[in-house]
């Protein structure tokens, strides 16, 4: 009766070309009878009380722990009853990415499934996370996350930010001594130009010393970035018009860094930040590889620009 009944219960609920992979819900008052009857009807198999009562004689299936846990044609009785007493819940992920800015992190968490949404604006997260600027931008750490289902958008976020943080303090402590930032708030936000300037890990290095050699004279950053970060309704056109007006985030009219982040900088950026390389350069411009061409002066500068912008010939 033993091996009769180990066998019964060990056979895949699902032929070979059963459905796809899929999660199932066990909520509280959950009965085993109720997961039998809901996982046969979702392999289109008709309710079995014998696999109710050979799966009560052999596992032991009385008190369930609610969650939400996989589902495989593959899987048999066995496999689910010992997933679900060892609370063996699904696993889902959401890819945070650097470079974006948090409002767009936020529709993102928003549109996550199975997640408990409890921050509805970027406004609150300050007070939310602790953040003592007016602004979160900046202050969460792009990466992979795992969470269970439930849990809330507020769990993740906190995770990222705690991440930044400590990243943000171990890098303004190993700054070298070109750093022209005075703040770990400030390295913060030369870490988002970094990263929305150049995402060659060749080249944050580079673009960090242009940016530094700048501070260091007095030179506007000049950051295309920074002017769009400002603009309201941003179409993908930067004109001359927006170079001209002078906003809190427009790097061509204001001197120094901008008051806030303008994106998410991934770690590399932020270090990248707090020790840039000694350089004499002073300018840099996109050539055609996607890839950026760095000057010493400003004439070197204009002839990269009518180069590898203007498409003229400068030989």
């Amino acid at each position: 009766m033993f091996a009769l009944t180990q066998w019964r219960l060990a056979q895949p609920l699902a032929s070979a070309d059963g459905n796809d992979d899929d999660v199932f819900e066990v909520a509280v008052g959950d009965t085993a009878r109720s997961i039998v009857s809901r996982i046969n009807s979702r392999f289109n198999r008709d309710f079995s009380a014998l696999d109710y009562r050979l799966s009560q004689f052999l596992v032991g299936v009385d008190r369930l722990p609610a969650g939400v846990y996989r589902l495989s044609p593959n899987d048999t009785w066995l496999s689910v009853w010992h997933r679900i007493k060892n609370n063996e819940e699904a696993l889902f992920s959401i890819t945070l990415i650097e470079g974006q800015t948090i409002a767009q992190w936020m529709r993102q968490l928003n549109k996550a499934e199975y997640m408990k949404q409890t921050i509805d604006r970027v406004d609150e997260l300050p007070a939310a996370m602790g953040i003592e600027h007016a602004s979160p931008e900046g202050w969460f750490y792009p990466e992979t996350y795992h969470y269970r289902a439930h849990e809330t958008d507020r769990s993740i976020l906190r995770r990222a930010h705690d991440r930044m943080k400590s990243i943000v303090e171990e890098s303004w402590q190993q700054r070298n001594s070109r750093c022209e930032v005075e703040s770990p708030y400030e390295l913060l936000i030369l870490a988002s130009i970094i990263e929305k300037e150049t995402g060659l890990a060749g080249e944050r290095d580079l673009v960090s010393s242009v940016f530094h050699n700048r501070l260091r004279v007095g030179m506007r950053l000049q950051s295309d970035p920074t002017t769009i970060y400002g603009i309201d309704d941003f179409n993908g056109n930067l004109t001359r018009a927006h170079l001209r007006e002078k906003t809190p985030y427009n790097t061509y009219r204001i001197d120094g860094l901008p008051p806030t982040p303008i994106a998410i900088p991934s770690e590399a950026a932020v270090r990248a930040a707090a020790q840039p390389v000694a350089s004499n350069y002073f300018y840099f411009v996109a050539n055609k590889q996607g890839e950026h061409v760095f000057s010493e002066t400003l004439d070197q500068h204009q002839r990269a620009v009518r180069r590898y912008q203007l498409n003229q010939d400068t030989e």
